[in-house]
Formats: C-alpha cells, sequence, structure tokens
C-alpha cells in the first residue's frame, strides 16, 4: 500500500499493533497526503503543527468533556474522573481548578522539590549500581516520578507500589479501543485510589502542620481562589489527575530519552561530553518521543485547517484528535526531524501543550527529567542495550514496557 492509500485509508478507531509499535510511519503519510484527515466517525485527525496549534490556542476549541464521555464511560467512576480533573474542562471551571491547583506548583513547592528530586535519583542510582543489569523502566524512570508524586500527596509507603497501575489503568481508558476488562479496572482503580486519597485528605485536615518537606496537600486542601476552595470531589480527582499527569509524563520521558541516546550513540557521546546539554537534550527527548501523542478538542464553531490549497472546512460540533507526536516531527518546522539533535535550537515542541491548557507540572517534569537523565548518563559509562526495547503499546501516549541494559 502506498503512503497516499495509507493516509486516506486511516482509521483511528482500527489501529492495529503495527501502528503501536511505530506510529511514526503513518504519521509522516498523514501530514504529507492528509494532514486533515476526517475517519469514517466523522472525527478528525490533525498532523501538522501548524493545525494541532490552532486547535489548542483556538478560542472555540472546547476541551470539556461532559458529555462526548457519557457512552464511553457511563456514569462510572471513570465518567467522574475524567469530567470532574483539571484537562477535560473548559472555563470558568478550568481556570478557578487551575489556579487552585497551581497551589502545588509554586517556586516555593519547586525549591522543596528540588533536594528531594537528587536524594531519590541518587538512591537509585547507588542501588543501580550495585546490579549490573536492570530495567531502566521499571528500576529507575517509573520509580522517580512515583516517589515524587507520592510525597507530593503524602501517600505512605505501603501503598507506593500500587500507585503506577492506578495510572495505567485509568489512563488506557481513554484509548480508542478498550476492552471491557480493561475498562472496569480503570473503574476500579479510581475509586481505589479515590478511597485511599480520601482517608489523606481526612487525616491532612485535622492536623494541618504535619506535613512532610515536598508535600501539597495541605495547599490543595485549604488553598483559596477568591474565597473559594476546590470541593471534596474536586480535591480527590485532581489528586489522581496528579498522579496520571506527574507520572506517566515523567517515567515515559526518563526511559524514551535513555532509550533515544542507546539509538543515537554519537548523541549519548555528545552528552557525556558536554554534560551542559541536558536542557536541549530534553526538549528534543519530548520533541522525538512526545509521552503524550494525541490530544483532543471539539470545535465549536466551524473552522478552516490544512495547508493553503488543501484547506478542510471542519463544522461545528466535530470531535478533532490533535497528534502531537506528529506536530513535534513536521518538517515544516524542524529541520531533519527523524533524526535526534540534542543542542537543537530552535525546538518549538509542543510535548507539554500550549495555550491554556499547557501541563501545570511542565517545570517539574523538566527538572525531574534533567537530574535524572543527566545523571544515569553521567553514573553509567559502559551503558549498553541488554535485550529487546518494547513500547507498551497504547495509542495516546508514547512509553516503554520494557529497556533493559547493562551497565558493567
Amino acid at each position: 500500500m502506498s503512503g497516499k492509500d495509507m493516509a486516506l485509508a486511516f482509521d483511528y478507531q482500527k489501529i492495529d499493533q503495527a501502528y503501536l509499535d511505530d506510529p511514526f510511519p503513518t504519521y509522516a503519510s498523514l501530514r504529507e497526503h492528509d494532514p486533515v484527515h476526517q475517519n469514517p466517525d466523522g472525527t478528525y485527525f490533525l498532523t501538522r503543527y501548524e493545525d494541532v496549534v490552532l486547535a489548542m490556542r483556538h478560542p472555540a476549541m472546547s476541551s470539556d468533556k461532559t458529555v462526548d464521555f457519557k457512552p464511553r464511560f457511563g456514569d462510572g467512576p471513570l465518567y467522574t474522573h475524567h469530567t470532574t480533573s483539571l484537562v477535560f474542562n473548559d472555563d470558568p471551571y478550568h481556570s478557578r481548578v487551575r489556579k487552585l491547583m497551581s497551589e502545588a506548583f509554586t517556586p516555593r513547592k519547586m525549591a522543596e522539590l528540588d533536594p528531594i528530586i537528587d536524594q531519590i535519583v541518587d538512591g537509585l542510582l547507588d542501588r543501580l549500581g550495585g546490579e549490573g543489569e536492570f530495567d531502566v523502566l521499571r528500576d529507575f524512570a517509573l520509580a522517580l516520578p512515583t516517589e515524587i508524586i507520592a510525597d507530593m500527596l503524602g501517600v505512605p509507603e505501603e501503598h507506593r507500589h500500587k500507585m503506577h497501575n492506578y495510572s495505567t489503568l485509568i489512563l488506557g481508558a481513554l484509548d480508542p479501543i478498550v476492552s471491557d476488562e480493561k475498562m472496569q479496572a480503570g473503574h476500579d482503580a479510581v475509586e481505589e485510589f479515590g478511597a485511599l486519597l480520601e482517608e489523606l485528605i481526612a487525616k491532612r485536615r485535622e492536623q494541618p502542620t504535619g506535613a512532610e518537606m515536598g508535600e501539597v496537600l495541605a495547599s490543595l486542601i485549604f488553598g483559596e481562589v477568591e474565597g473559594e476552595r476546590l470541593s471534596p470531589v474536586e480535591l480527590v480527582q485532581n489528586c489522581i489527575f496528579l498522579l496520571n499527569a506527574g507520572h506517566e509524563t515523567t517515567a515515559n520521558l526518563v526511559a524514551n530519552g535513555v532509550g533515544i541516546l542507546l539509538d543515537f550513540p554519537d548523541q549519548m557521546d555528545r552528552l557525556r561530553e558536554d554534560p551542559s546539554l541536558i536542557k536541549t537534550a530534553v526538549e528534543e527527548f519530548l520533541r522525538f518521543q512526545s509521552p503524550l501523542q494525541v490530544g483532543n478538542r471539539k470545535a465549536l464553531e466551524e473552522i478552516e485547517m490544512g495547508p493553503e490549497g488543501r484547506k478542510v472546512l471542519i463544522p461545528a460540533g466535530t470531535f478533532l484528535h490533535t497528534c502531537i507526536g506528529a506536530a513535534n516531527r513536521d518538517p515544516e518546522i524542524f529541520d531533519d526531524p527523524e533524526t535526534v539533535d540534542i543542542g537543537r535550537k530552535p525546538n518549538p515542541q509542543i510535548a507539554f501543550g500550549i495555550g491554556k491548557h499547557i501541563c501545570m507540572g511542565n517545570t517539574l517534569g523538566r527538572i525531574e527529567g534533567h537530574t535524572a537523565i543527566g545523571k544515569f548518563v553521567k553514573k553509567f559509562p559502559k551503558l549498553r542495550l541488554n535485550g529487546e526495547k518494547r513500547f507498551h503499546g497504547r495509542a495516546r501516549f508514547r512509553g516503554l514496557a520494557q529497556l533493559p541494559v547493562a551497565v558493567n
């Protein structure tokens, strides 16, 4: 099948394993031949950088999913979560909750987390250094954000091992194809983690000054904007959102970053020779393997999208899939986009989104990425792949299921 035929026949609701393993050839075909692609269900799949940015910034684009998620999730816990959390809402709800949630990401809170991140990374690296062989994802990339988010929410040690599974099940329910079993597991995860958070919140209400360094739960409970606080449901569901957003993105960023360096050893050598490149390197990892591959918007009024001479009029009420993974490899924006350049400048990648819905935790994610990947590369000068690198095979998020390495 030619690239054009592949693009015209694409159906986001019927993607196969080949797409899940490597979606980038499909993205390239769509971007070239059908950049504003209409799926058989009437939705559109956007792959050009300019169109994706327009969808994220345009005031007539909605993120609200209270109607669209009802057929998918029914009245269950997943529906409550995804329609209450910050990401799937419009103003005025979005701006109000975002202001209240921002208490968790003040410069003072970020400064408190800096030494905690350093300590966690150093501890993980010391342990791994004595093992010789390990899995980067399981033993390092997942462990770091899990510990950080657990510290931020005050989750006790005995519950922390469950947090990755909660996040995977809740976010996995957003993929275009989800089995009944996985959907039910997602509902159960929201319910179970929500119950744990309710206990933690109740304890913090009783002892508001007993938080450890880095914990933000009290700020979320008692923080006010213009006399308003988060409601009990908003508080629980947006704490779950903090786990999902911070855990998934950072784990994927760190593991993807190490995997990219193994695939491009010249860039690994370059980073070792000049550690100051870590900041631009992280931006390049975010561009090349964007942790969030596909977002969503709904057009509230008709709008034209697409390149000059090939404009498509999208009707009001149409649902759009905004393909960040494709936009971040658009050759109209990025020189030689299929090659990794850890010193790339400029690099206007949009892995954390853009506009009023830009990821609130993007600063924290970058700090974790800089510290974790920078120290990892320095710690293991003999790092090499020690088995099969495999992606987890989800459409909406791009991350590894395993990355076995040897370091001696």
